[in-house]
């Protein structure tokens, strides 16, 4: 029996479904690949465990197991691409950690000469980068990215009523000392900004307030490969922020 330092022995108690395939020349041998996510789920639930990442060589067709960690999940794809510049695909896995956070875990990897080597992961992602949260007078939240020593304002100035009384007083200055947050990585989208057949990464964080479903925006940020690791892409980062409903009656 043929073994490998990527062979993963599947659960006895369990059946594999295949969740997400795709076909590419991951190895760089020029021959096309059969990439899969496969794992357990059962019918009546759409989470799935065990999600291990399998590759079938298309020259030997022997097939290579990675396993991941976390392994489980929902609604797990894979996404094929050149993200490092050397002509060879990449993989990209995507699964939802379904819950009121909406996080994402994501992976790619290169599989170059059969060997997994992971570039990027949401964990790695989630510690590149320090911020502060800070309320101000005025309705207005900074949000400080310190370790790109980037500042962004938002203005609260059209919410509601009811939101601004519980944090401000009458003339626009706080209550008290009041902190947001940003939260880990949400979604990630593969995305070739200078059109060149290259994939860099768009990663989209969620600010928020008080709470988990106080939304008060969204922290982009574009990455690229720079021959070692995936880094801001000219060291700048996006604040997006959803537009509220005009009052018709207002003259603003």
């Amino acid at each position: 029996m043929y073994t490998h330092p990527y062979f993963y022995r599947q659960q006895a108690s369990g059946v594999s479904n295949i969740l997400s395939f795709a076909q590419g020349d991951v190895n760089g041998d020029y021959m096309e690949d059969q990439v899969f996510l496969i794992g357990q789920q059962t019918s009546d639930s759409p989470y799935v465990t065990n999600i291990t990442l399998v590759i079938q060589d298309g020259q030997t067709n022997i097939f290579y197991y990675v396993p991941l960690k976390p392994n489980m999940g929902y609604q797990p794809r894979l996404f094929l691409a050149d993200f490092t510049g050397d002509g060879v695909d990449d993989i990209l896995i995507s699964i939802d950690s379904g819950g009121s956070g909406g996080f994402g875990y994501y992976y790619l990897y290169s599989f170059l000469n059969n060997q997994a080597k992971l570039l990027f992961d949401y964990e790695n992602f989630d510690g590149m980068f320090h911020y502060k949260v800070n309320y101000k007078d005025q309705y207005k939240v900074e949000v400080i990215n310190k370790t790109l020593q980037l500042s962004f304002i938002i203005d609260l100035s059209n919410r509601d009523s009811e939101y601004l009384s519980e944090i401000y007083n009458e003339n626009g200055t706080l209550k008290g000392p009041l902190q947001g947050s940003v939260l880990g990585l949400n979604t990630l989208y593969p995305i070739d900004f200078d059109g060149d057949g290259v994939y860099d990464l768009f990663a989209f964080q969620r600010i928020i307030g008080q709470y988990n479903a106080d939304g008060l925006g969204l922290i982009q940020t574009p990455l690229t490969w720079n021959g070692k690791q995936f880094e801001t892409l000219f060291q700048n980062q996006y604040v997006a922020i959803l537009g509220m409903d005009k009052d018709p009656d207002s003259s603003h």
